[in-house]
């Protein structure tokens, strides 16, 4: 191995492989977070899935990864980011094979749940492993490369979804993941250092993760199964219970823990506890609109897997292109404008896709819809990520990110949870296009409000929060402001510089 006390510099054969192992295993957990939705109707025909069931195969996943990504993040600075990397990476691929072999819908989000594991120990190592491994001069260079030949995987993912859904079966959207994950083992034994942080001290929190996974679990499921079985059913009320008991305990632990998982004292920032209020309803919005999109293309527009994959390409094209200049922008003039512009232009996106029904033609309705929805994104995702990191002091970026990046997959997680019974989709209604447009727009209604309420809540965000202090150079990598893949399930990570093992 190279000097790995020193770092590895950019242009030999080892940093090639570590760039290598990182893109294919962030590139592996993206392409599964954009096939799925591509491929949830599929699903839903093949295993007889109700409304419910499509809403666990996503929240089983979503649950998992919400719960565990802190506390995970953490276990590789401990204990390896390597060794925790190739578990994530393994564990992954496992899961993938079982969701595949899955006959049905139960079997389905057990192992969509396991999958989550999975990613959640997978989705940190990435960006840990490249600051860590890489020489300082040269670590921004590597993460610019893999965020940008990340971006791509983003960028194919709905495509090559929906190509492997049409020729075969929603099956190979999950199988394309083993020679993947395989793939990647090999190129992380091979040129992959182990780093850890010697300075990092106890054990990571499992028991804060448990009681807040019990929470989360307990209100997604009182959520997805009341509008079926009634509020007064045993099941729902034990959920409910359940949340509420899990996430109160998690609080409870949080305010009296020497090393909290989510430190209470970030929230008394104002503008770190706005920014991230705006992460929550911005991401519930799109986790609610993308489930249902690729399926009115489908249903109701009856669009191939592959052309509903296409649809939506134009949004990660724009995110690509310029979600990096409204990071650079935010820096000049201050993030207020583009957090507040930004989720406006989500929300009218979404009024816009209200047009989108039986009939409908791509150029007239959709692609109108999808450019304004993709400038949105393009416009507020890396100044808020750039607002997060900046309102927290800078020992704790990396939590910070974590905690962002947690609470957008939440808001996607309820969502998920609650949008169907609102638009009064439940059963099979999905299946029928009439119920679906319906549902389709009374859902879009709910989500633009959620988007612009995310403008409105910006208004009280500090202007200044960017600024950096006279003489004080920011030379940390990726510098705020930065775009790191810009995926649309959750925002960029950032990860605080690594000590050299």
């Amino acid at each position: 191995m190279t000097d790995t006390a020193a770092g590895i510099r950019w242009g030999t054969p080892v940093a090639r492989g570590v760039l290598a192992t990182t893109i294919v295993g962030s590139g592996m957990a993206m392409l599964d977070g954009t096939i799925i939705n591509v491929a949830l109707p599929r699903i839903g025909e093949e295993l007889e899935a109700s409304v419910a069931g499509l809403q666990w195969i996503l929240d089983g996943y979503l649950l998992a990864l919400a719960a565990l990504i802190l506390v995970a993040g953490s276990l590789g600075d401990r204990y390896g980011r390597r060794r925790m990397f190739l578990v994530g990476v393994v564990w992954f691929g496992v899961a993938s094979g079982l969701c595949a072999a899955a006959t049905t819908t139960e079997m389905l989000v057990a192992t969509r749940i396991l999958q989550g594991i999975g990613g959640a120990l997978l989705t940190p190592g990435s960006l840990a492993i490249l600051q860590a491994s890489f020489a300082h001069d040269d670590r921004a260079r590597a993460i610019g490369a893999w965020s940008g030949l990340g971006g791509i995987a983003a960028a194919i993912g709905p495509l090559l979804g929906g190509v492997l859904v049409q020729v075969w079966s929603w099956r190979l959207a999950f199988l394309i993941n083993l020679p993947l994950a395989a793939v990647c083992v090999l190129l992380a034994r091979r040129y992959v250092p182990e780093s850890r942080d010697e300075e990092a001290t106890g054990h990571p929190d499992f028991l804060a993760a448990a009681v807040g996974a019990i929470g989360l679990a307990g209100l997604t499921g009182a959520l997805v199964e009341a509008p079926g079985r009634g509020i007064g059913d045993v099941v729902v009320l034990v959920a409910i219970v359940l949340g509420v008991a899990g996430l109160a305990a998690f609080l409870v632990i949080q305010h009296r823990s020497a090393d909290p998982l989510v430190p209470p004292k970030l929230f008394r920032d104002r503008t770190f506890s706005l920014a991230n209020a705006l992460t929550f309803v911005v991401y519930a919005a799109l986790g609610g609109v993308m489930m249902l999109m690729v399926m009115q293309l489908q249903v109701s527009l009856g669009y191939s897997p592959t052309a509903a994959g296409l649809a939506g390409l134009p949004i990660t094209v724009i995110m690509l292109l310029f979600s990096g200049r409204s990071g650079a922008l935010a820096q000049k003039i201050g993030p207020r404008t583009q957090l507040v512009v930004g989720p406006i232009l989500v929300g009218v996106g979404m009024l816009l896709l209200m047009r989108v029904g039986p009939g409908s033609s791509y150029l007239g309705s959709v692609l109108p819809a999808v450019v304004v929805f993709g400038a949105g994104l393009a416009t507020v995702v890396a100044p808020v990520t750039a607002t997060v990191l900046a309102a927290a002091p800078d020992r704790y970026a990396g939590v910070a990110s974590g905690v962002n990046n947690a609470i957008a997959r939440s808001g996607g997680l309820l969502a998920i949870a609650v949008l169907p019974a609102v638009a009064g989709l439940s059963g099979a209604a999905y299946t029928d296009p009439v119920a679906l447009t319906a549902g389709w727009r009374t859902a879009l209604l709910v989500c633009a409000a959620l988007a612009i309420g995310g403008g409105l809540i910006a208004l009280g965000i500090h202007n200044g929060v960017l600024d950096t202090p006279s003489g004080e150079d920011i030379d940390e990598s990726p510098h705020p402001g930065e775009c790191l893949h810009c995926g649309v399930d959750s925002p960029p990570t950032h990860v605080r510089p690594a000590h050299h093992a």
